[in-house]
């Protein structure tokens, strides 16, 4: 483990909190984690393969605080999970042959998209709506492939599978929050295990920051529930347009030489 000072690995713990706080709500945690264990000095792919072992922390605090309100059943979306972690575990051990640059690319597009969407659209609440896929046919399509993304890159992953249930699985603002955490569980837990395999995660940190992002997504999750659209939506409008400016802001990101930036 990298020699990391006291005044860091409280910086991280707040991360960490702030992290699954928001997460818990409208998807982002990794916004604030990456770029933490970043300044902290962790290599990059640690970075990535130990903030899976801390998201994994918050996604579980989350669904578990949205099923025992009963805003999901754990038994019921399993085979759903199931998926997201396959998908989450592909993606991530075929991540060296994926066109990253072309990710990179297209998702400030994508986030900006989605924030309009969601500012925009209106009767957006807690109640559900008309379901244009079944639950079936959502679980083995959608599901799996934004599992797989999140294993390859993974900002935005939880603004997809909002958007995806929202859009054609005809579920509320609340539900559709809950049930994203589920499956970001699943990829998350596909993802870490490739990452494990390959000696990428920094287990001591990852198991700190995990235990600060139980904490927060409690915070926050409970918070959902009892505000619910009115806080989930806003917050999901903030956090994808804040992805898309860090990812444009990268000067790494081909999108800057495409707009000449």
């Amino acid at each position: 483990m990298p020699d990391i000072a006291l005044h860091l690995l409280l910086l991280l713990c707040i991360a960490a909190f702030f992290a699954g706080f928001v997460d818990s709500i409208a998807g982002g945690g990794g916004l604030i984690t990456v770029p933490a264990m970043l300044i902290a000095g962790i290599p990059p792919l640690q970075t990535l393969g130990t903030n899976k072992v801390q998201s994994m922390f918050g996604a579980a605090s989350a669904t578990l605080a949205y099923a025992q309100k009963g805003h999901v059943n754990l038994q019921e979306q399993l085979p759903m999970a199931l998926m997201a972690l396959m998908g989450g575990a592909l993606g991530a051990a075929l991540a060296t042959i994926v066109p990253g640059e072309v990710l990179q690319a297209v998702m400030p597009v994508l986030l900006v998209a989605i924030a309009i969407y969601f500012a925009f659209k209106p009767n957006l609440s807690d109640n559900d709506t008309h379901r244009r896929i079944t639950p079936f046919a959502f679980g083995l399509t959608l599901v799996p492939a934004i599992g797989f993304y999140d294993g390859v890159f993974g900002p935005g992953t939880g603004s997809f599978l909002m958007l995806s249930f929202v859009t054609l699985a005809g579920f509320g603002m609340l539900k559709a929050t809950a049930h994203t955490k589920l499956l970001n569980l699943g990829s998350n837990f596909g993802a870490l295990i490739v990452f494990a395999s390959f000696g990428a995660t920094l287990w001591k940190i990852g198991l700190l920051m995990g235990f600060c992002q139980f904490l927060g997504a409690q915070v926050g999750s409970r918070l959902a529930m009892r505000i619910g659209a009115r806080l989930i939506k806003p917050l999901l409008v903030v956090v994808c347009i804040a992805f898309a400016v860090k990812l444009i802001a990268d000067p790494a990101n081909p999108l800057r030489v495409w707009l000449g930036l």
